[in-house]
């Protein structure tokens, strides 16, 4: 599997024995002030199911779960809330599948092949039709927290920035100091996987290794980046309280966003992160040194009505050579 992923929905063990991976997602919709949840048909099995599949080569499990819902029916998701990840034994070998909840008002067109069709239903005729049992763990998930108001999500995407040149061997200005060229693969990679969030706005610290991480994205999504001043290394040490302050300012924002910054600051972001968690997420913040490696994400979402409310966190290390 390529990268780390941890997410604050799943089991601490659940990949632990697994050996084939898989990702997909749930997707739902409101019509006349109610829930519904897509199913599909799969004529290999004659089963009742989500859209999902297995983990292509150098792909991250974001990337894999929109890349089979486009592949299978049809649809552009941006995902969501992650739902439990559930295991099952396939033959000799355990199978770990990772979903996410995906809003949509778009129209699903089964590809004829994996999927020969599909129904939107209520969510206790789901329960009644899915045929895999444990199909049924996200799908309660789901409707919890749909009974909460906690779908509607928009991302804090908390980025450090990729590898970049040895300080050892760079003898200019420290905030020029530029990727290296695993870095710059790095950043190629970051933005593949913001694709699957999809955040609208990019902040960054202006110090090269950082603009330059975020760059590639900006420049997929023709949005220009926002420089933050107290998200340098030198801002940060010098005034943490600005630091603390300009995160806080961020996450109050009712956009889906992303922010890159460097090691050294991410312990005040962490410090801002930790005290707008909702109950329980604490402990799935890093809290060892260097606690994000290079061009790792954290991804916090939240409600818009409700921005500095964390409702769930996801740990991602996309790349490394």
């Amino acid at each position: 599997m390529n990268g780390l992923i941890r997410r604050s929905s799943d089991a601490p063990e659940i990949s632990k024995d697994a050996t084939i991976f898989a990702a997909g997602a749930l997707i739902w919709r409101e019509r006349a002030g109610a829930l519904e949840v897509l199913l599909i048909h799969r004529p290999r099995y004659d089963d009742w199911s989500w859209p999902k599949g297995k983990l292509d080569d150098g792909e991250t499990l974001p990337e894999c779960a929109v890349r089979e819902v486009h592949e299978e029916i049809g649809m552009r998701i941006r995902l969501g809330l992650p739902l439990p990840a559930i295991s099952y034994p396939v033959r000799q070998e355990t199978k770990v599948v990772y979903y996410w909840a995906a809003k949509t008002n778009g129209t699903a067109q089964p590809d004829g092949k994996e999927v020969d069709g599909y129904q939107w239903v209520s969510p206790q005729i789901a329960r009644q039709l899915l045929t895999n049992v444990s199909d049924i763990e996200p799908l309660d998930a789901l409707i919890e927290a749909y009974a909460k108001g906690h779908l509607n999500v928009i991302p804090f995407i908390l980025l450090r920035h990729a590898k970049a040149k040895p300080r050892s061997s760079w003898t200019r200005d420290e905030g020029l100091r530029p990727l290296a060229a695993t870095g710059k693969r790095q950043a190629l990679s970051v933005q593949k996987i913001l694709r699957t969030w999809q955040p609208e706005r990019i902040y960054t610290s202006p110090w090269t290794r950082c603009v330059q991480t975020i760059t590639p994205y900006a420049r997929d999504i023709k949005v220009d980046y926002k420089e933050v001043g107290a998200l340098t290394e030198k801002a940060a040490k010098r005034n943490p309280r600005s630091a603390r302050k300009a995160f806080q300012k961020l996450i109050d924002r009712p956009e889906s966003l992303v922010v890159c910054t460097h090691r050294p600051v991410l312990p005040l972001a962490f410090e801002v992160l930790d005290s707008n968690l909702a109950g329980g997420l604490s402990r799935h913040l890093p809290s060892d040194d260097p606690y994000l490696r290079p061009g790792a994400l954290l991804i916090a979402l939240r409600s818009p009505s409700r921005p500095n409310k964390l409702l769930s966190l996801s740990h991602y290390e996309p790349y490394d050579d």
